[in-house]
């Protein structure tokens, strides 16, 4: 009678915590949705709107309306410029031995950032061969089997239950295409690196698989992946941040803050890699869009785009992690994945 009279004990008690919990968390959210700062208000509810599994959550704390008009104050304006390839320099007296990795340090986030001289280094990685799988490997695997030194996450791919073994959108390795989809995805675009070294950056949105198939021929694309642009009251994704030297028009902040992965060019064609933190990692919310555009801006970048982020934002680097999936279970790791960006041994 002990034991049952104490393992009810035991569990009033742990109802009694997660009901506290409970009314803790939609207390917070309600403090943050009509409390006195719209500032935390906007950022508490478009950074929710870009995770993959606590979207809901902002239905609980606001209206479809009130969503919709805080998505429209944090967005960012339609951006058509294409990258005019005469801008980069290939010739530039550059070391093309060189590559660096800096750290740097927002107030809501901290940032890596791997600055690659010689854009030829910079390759796609796939677990492709001949079929997808069911199961993507971690970035170090991506980075190894390429004999490379370093690499970040890649492009869109299905994330469910971090199988990360089908990409979507677009893949091109090494000039061929590994997988063609376009179907479906809102705003996709293509962001990789043409026969020149050049990074590429090309809306393909309404193109079935012929016409993405003649893109990939006609710009004469080497090695590429996809991300989507996007803006509703149930997602917030973006692809450009800076084309031919100009920055998009930010309103608000832009986007949530998250975990952000995003890849720019400079004038002189060396490349930058950058991951940021993110969703509590380090004490930290995460980069926005107006971060990502500040970061590329200041490192010189005069074409740059963000891609796949969130949990997936990863960065590898001379045998070890420098940045990791921010879940808690992949925290030394990062997730799996189908592609990477690596960057080719010297």
């Amino acid at each position: 009678m002990k034991f049952i009279k104490g393992l009810g004990k035991f569990f009033s008690f742990i109802g009694i915590f997660l009901v506290f919990l409970l009314v803790t968390i939609y207390s917070v959210g309600l403090i943050f949705c009509y409390g006195p700062s719209v500032h935390a208000r906007n950022l508490f509810v478009t950074t929710l709107l870009e995770t993959g599994q606590m979207k809901f959550m902002v239905k609980l704390f606001a209206s479809n309306k009130l969503v919709q008009e805080i998505v429209n104050d944090n967005s960012m304006a339609a951006f058509t410029e294409e990258v005019d390839e005469d801008l980069i320099n290939m010739e530039s007296e550059l070391d093309k031995d060189g590559i660096e990795l800096v750290e740097i340090a927002g107030s809501t986030y901290m940032a890596k950032m791997i600055i690659v001289n010689d854009p030829a280094r910079v390759k796609l990685a796939t677990i492709y061969d001949g079929s997808w799988k069911e199961y993507g490997v971690t970035l170090d695997k991506l980075v190894s089997s390429a004999d490379a030194f370093a690499g970040i996450n890649g492009g869109l791919y299905y994330s469910d239950s971090n199988k990360g073994g089908k990409p979507l959108g677009l893949v091109v390795k090494e000039g061929v295409i590994e997988y063609n989809n376009p179907s479906g995805i809102r705003g996709l675009h293509l962001v990789g690196f043409n026969e020149d070294n050049l990074l590429k950056i090309i809306d393909l949105s309404g193109k079935n698989e012929s016409e993405v198939e003649n893109v990939i021929k006609t710009e004469r694309i080497r090695d590429a992946v996809a991300f989507q642009e996007e803006a509703s009251d149930a997602n917030n994704h973006f692809v450009k941040l800076i084309i031919n030297g100009e920055e998009r028009e930010v309103i608000g902040s832009g986007s949530g803050a998250n975990p952000r992965t995003a890849i720019g060019q400079r004038s002189d064609g060396a490349v930058l890699l950058l991951v940021t933190d993110g969703r509590g990692a380090n004490g930290h919310l995460g980069a926005t869009a107006s971060d990502l555009i500040e970061i590329m801006s200041e490192y010189g970048a005069v074409n740059a785009a963000n891609i796949d982020g969130g949990s997936s934002s990863s960065m590898y680097y001379d045998g070890k992690y420098e940045m990791t999936s921010v879940t808690f279970y992949y925290a030394n790791s990062s997730w799996r994945l189908p592609t990477g960006f690596v960057v080719e041994k010297r």
